[in-house]
């Protein structure tokens, strides 16, 4: 009979044990580990993801019921006090840098965006996480209300989580875009009237990155002369336009959605695409909110195993770490499954020992599995 290691283990195969430890060396505070390490750490609040786990003592509780399961894991006994005190006080940044890891290996096997120019496309918006007042005071948002807002951007290839940035619920998304947000050229960056800002959207043009987005309706413009030639179906208008205190002219297209009746005007400085590609590119925005729902229902993401701002951002980091290597299963086998059901799968099946492949496999044992997945283990 052939040997397998635990589901759990075939699917953290994908992040080499090595290359972990040399991060985890820069992003360390106070003294060296004497009988834990960073590596038990990511993998017990790693499990918590995968299992759905409500609380520390429920995942250190799991992790010793499983204790035969986890040993080729290199994991070490993890307390709930040495997962809290850990969680608080080494460095989240490491989760960072592993998320980025996983994120260039999803990058080579992810398919391209469905449209016309070859150029990245990133969707861009903020969704906000309310806490408790009295637990998270450092999460300043209202008077009688705390919160996180996750400012974040997502790539149109694969639809994959690519820039976060985790603030209190006081800071707009506008400021984060300006302050903090680094797009490269030649890209495109689609946004929402959030995001309004005739500074910024100067400084876009400036650093050659394309945006589209909505205007306002009290929106400071000059209309100018019309395009001319037939249009699109569903597009009543496209025409130049000068926004106060931009220099450039933008680019107005007009959209009436054939079903709802319901008109859009997009602002873009696209202007080389057909206009009716310009109302596509803004309705692939819709995705990133999609991304937010499926992490707020299927991750660890809208309570919080730790008070401290480290605790909460080690917490969403791994919740993003655990995206991606489903996001990688999914690209890598090809299986024709929602990211839902395939993670549905593996909480179901994560200490068992059986090969991966079987996880998915058809009914019918006349067909063949993807080759794809049967690398998987190789990688």
């Amino acid at each position: 009979m052939a040997h397998y290691n635990t589901i759990l283990s075939q699917i953290t195969s994908l992040i080499n044990r090595h290359v972990f430890d040399d991060h985890a060396k820069p992003h360390h505070s106070g003294q060296k580990f004497r009988s834990y390490n960073r590596w038990s750490q990511f993998m017990a609040m790693l499990i918590g993801q995968l299992s759905s786990r409500k609380s520390l003592r429920d995942i250190t509780d799991n992790l010793k019921a499983q204790k035969k399961r986890l040993y080729h894991l290199g994991m070490k006994p993890t307390s709930k006090a040495t997962l809290a005190r850990v969680n608080k006080k080494q460095p989240a940044s490491l989760y960072e840098t592993v998320f980025s890891d996983l994120l260039k290996k999803c990058q080579l096997v992810t398919p391209g965006h469905k449209f016309s120019f070859k150029n990245k496309l990133y969707l861009l918006d903020t969704t906000t996480i309310d806490l408790c007042l009295a637990v998270f005071p450092w999460a300043e948002f209202r008077k009688r209300k705390d919160a996180v807002k996750l400012h974040m951007g997502i790539d149109a290839d694969g639809y994959l989580p690519t820039f976060m940035d985790m603030t209190d619920g006081k800071v707009h998304e506008i400021n984060w875009a300006k302050e903090t947000l680094k797009l490269p050229k030649g890209s495109f960056a689609v946004f929402d009237r959030g995001f309004t800002d005739y500074g910024w959207y100067s400084s876009l043009m400036k650093d050659g990155i394309f945006f589209v987005t909505r205007l306002k309706s009290n929106a400071d413009a000059e209309y100018l002369f019309k395009r001319a030639g037939r249009k699109s179906p569903g597009v009543t208008n496209d025409q130049p336009i000068k926004l106060k205190n931009i220099k450039d002219p933008l680019r107005l297209v007009a959209y009436t959605d054939l079903e709802t009746g319901q008109e859009y005007r997009f602002v873009t400085n696209a202007h080389h695409l057909k206009a009716a590609e310009i109302a596509a590119i803004y309705k692939e925005r819709w995705q990133i909110e999609q991304f937010f729902k499926w992490i707020k229902q299927n991750l660890k993401i809208k309570t919080f195993l730790g008070t401290s701002k480290n605790a909460v951002l080690t917490q969403v980091w791994i919740a993003l770490c655990v995206y991606l290597l489903v996001a990688y299963l999914n690209f890598k086998a090809k299986l024709g499954a929602s990211m839902q059901q395939i993670l549905r799968v593996l909480q179901l099946n994560l200490f068992q020992r059986r090969a991966l492949a079987d996880l998915f496999r058809p009914p019918d044992k006349q067909q063949p599995v993807s080759p794809q997945l049967l690398l998987w283990g190789k990688l």
